[in-house]
C-alpha cells in the first residue's frame, strides 16, 4: 500500500510544499508541533533512514539545511530541532521544528492550523528559499 507522503508526492493529496526537487519533497507537517515544523521526505518510499541509499540519504540533509536556515529565518527561532521518529508513516521523514527551548520539542503540543496561518508560514519561508 503506498504511504500518504508518496501520494502528496504524486499530487493525489494536497499539501503546504515547503521544497521539490528530483530525490525529495518537503512539506509543512498536517500538525504543527510550532508554526513552521516542516517535513523533509524523499521520494523513495523506504520505511527508515537507515535503508535510505544515496543520493536520497544525501539529498534528504542537504535539503534540511537549506529549509532549516529559512524556517530560522522566517520564525526568529534560535533553533530549528530535527527529529527522525518513524512512527507515524511507514516513509521515512526528517522533522524540522522551529524550537525556542527543548519543550518546543514535545509533540503532543502538536496541533492543526488555519489554512490562512498555514498559507501565511509556507510563503514565509520559500521567501527565504
Amino acid at each position: 500500500m503506498t504511504s500518504i507522503f508518496t501520494r502528496i508526492i504524486n499530487g493525489e493529496l494536497p499539501s503546504y510544499k515547503i521544497q521539490e526537487d528530483e530525490h525529495t519533497f518537503s512539506i509543512l507537517a498536517l500538525d504543527q508541533v510550532n508554526l513552521g515544523h516542516t517535513l523533509v521526505i524523499p521520494k523513495l518510499e523506504i520505511d527508515s533512514f537507515m535503508d535510505l541509499p544515496e543520493p536520497y540519504y544525501s539529498a534528504v540533509f542537504t535539503n534540511a539545511k537549506i529549509i532549516a536556515q529559512a524556517i530560522q529565518k522566517a520564525t526568529q527561532c534560535p533553533r530549528v530541532g530535527t527529529i527522525i521518529a518513524g512512527f507515524e508513516v511507514p516513509h521515512f521523514h526528517y522533522h524540522l521544528i522551529p524550537a525556542w527551548s527543548i519543550p518546543d520539542l514535545n509533540f503532543a503540543r502538536a496541533q492543526r492550523k488555519t489554512p490562512e496561518e498555514m498559507t501565511e508560514i509556507q510563503n514565509k519561508i520559500i521567501s527565504f528559499l
